[in-house]
């Protein structure tokens, strides 16, 4: 009989959601029968369709909004949608284990039902969602104590976790409670047959001497306001030869433009939105410099972030703040500003790395063998289907031998 998985994810829709579109191209190739459920978005608004041979349905979800109320509407609704989907699924093609990938942390409340059926739940762990919630929101009230208490329901009711790196995996263990064979870390690499390099295009440099380059989502935890007061700095410091160009889309990506404005940057930094993957590679590509303003907090501190691997895929040197999974990820491929001088010593790295072309050159080379020979995805794919064993292996089915954590 052929092995059925379900993945819910509420956070992107898929495909653009490019961990768990690898995640569910990796298990397909392997021989499972993939289902997807996720939002509908910009780009991915039909409610059903096959690519590459996987079945991915898309529920309505309202629009995405920046603060704590929205996001309780925008989780509830999803929750809702996710529950009569995950039932209409499960009716018309069966599955034999639901993967939810977080945030929200709710997500195992789909699962309850199924589990009595001998369904096996994992836990596909992304974001520490206390600390997402610390990072946006000071105060910690019943909303807080809410997601202490979603997320340690979820470490419960899994069969086995997925995490993103060390700092996760450690959080499964220590404050889940899992056992370590039950928990797996799957590195968020990129694909380096699909992530590639492409010929620079120096209009995109806006008539500039530098280009310096940003790819992500737009939320408070990500920084872009940092950046937008480095280049206000550069400018003042009389480097008006360098560009900005941010790539992406999220909550705050309207007010991040009226910053762009009322700092009056509007001729060194612009926002493309959220664009085709080529058009990613070409910005990139020719950027000099690419950066990961990560607001410094815990929650960034202990995340790993997809971009620093996919500035390294394309040989681009890196400046970031000095935080802990970020440091693992780029090691010498980056340099590593003051936590505590933020937009004054980041502007200055990024000032160091223009006028070195050489060491530039270096980082961008280090980083990328670095990808090539032990972060990009294909070396996350042993440890993704050894947890499928393990949860399998739950249910009865034999498991094979297997790596099971890196």
């Amino acid at each position: 009989m052929k092995k059925k998985i379900l993945i819910v994810v509420e956070n992107a829709p898929v495909p653009f959601d490019t961990r768990v579109w690898k995640e569910a191209l990796s298990l397909h190739g392997a021989g499972y029968e993939v289902t997807v459920l996720c939002p509908r978005g910009k780009g991915a608004e039909l409610g059903y369709e096959i690519i590459n041979g996987i079945r991915v349905y898309r529920h309505p979800i309202p629009r995405e909004g920046n603060s704590a109320l929205s996001y309780v509407w925008e989780y509830s609704c999803a929750l809702f949608w996710e529950f009569w989907y995950t039932w209409w699924i499960y009716l018309r093609h069966g599955f034999h284990i639901i993967q939810g990938c977080n945030p929200p942390d709710d997500i195992f409340l789909i699962a309850l039902p199924f589990k009595l059926c001998g369904v096996k739940y994992i836990f596909d762990h992304h974001d520490a969602i206390p600390e997402l919630y610390s990072s946006k929101y000071s105060q910690r009230g019943l909303l807080y104590k809410t997601q202490v208490l979603l997320e340690k329901l979820t470490y419960r009711f899994s069969d086995v976790v997925i995490a993103t790196n060390i700092s996760y995996n450690d959080l499964a263990v220590t404050r889940g409670h899992k056992p370590s064979d039950t928990v797996f870390i799957v590195r968020n690499g990129p694909d380096l047959g699909t992530f590639k390099a492409v010929a620079p295009n120096p209009a995109l440099k806006h008539g500039k001497a530098y280009l310096v380059g940003y790819v992500g989502n737009m939320s408070d935890q990500d920084g872009l306001d940092i950046l937008i007061e480095v280049a206000v700095h550069l400018m003042k410091m009389g480097r008006l030869d360098i560009h900005f160009t941010c790539v992406g889309g999220g909550p705050s990506l309207a007010d991040l433009r009226r910053m762009v404005t009322d700092k009056g940057v509007g001729d060194t930094v612009n926002f493309t939105g959220r664009i085709p993957d080529q058009q990613l590679l070409e910005i990139l590509s020719t950027a000099d410099v690419c950066v990961n303003p990560d607001r410094p907090c815990e929650m960034n501190d202990i995340s790993t972030m997809i971009k620093i691997m996919e500035y390294m895929a394309l040989g681009k040197p890196i400046v970031q703040f000095d935080l802990r999974e970020g440091r693992f990820s780029a090691q010498d491929a980056a340099l590593y500003a003051d936590t505590r001088n933020q937009v004054a010593d980041f502007a200055a790295k990024i000032v160091w790395l223009l006028d070195n072309p050489k060491e530039r050159k270096q980082m961008g080379e280090f980083g990328r063998r670095r990808v090539e020979r032990e972060l990009a995805w294909e070396y996350s794919v042993p440890n993704l289907l050894a947890a499928y064993e393990r949860a399998f292996s739950k249910r009865g089915w034999p498991e094979r031998e297997a790596v099971r954590h890196g």
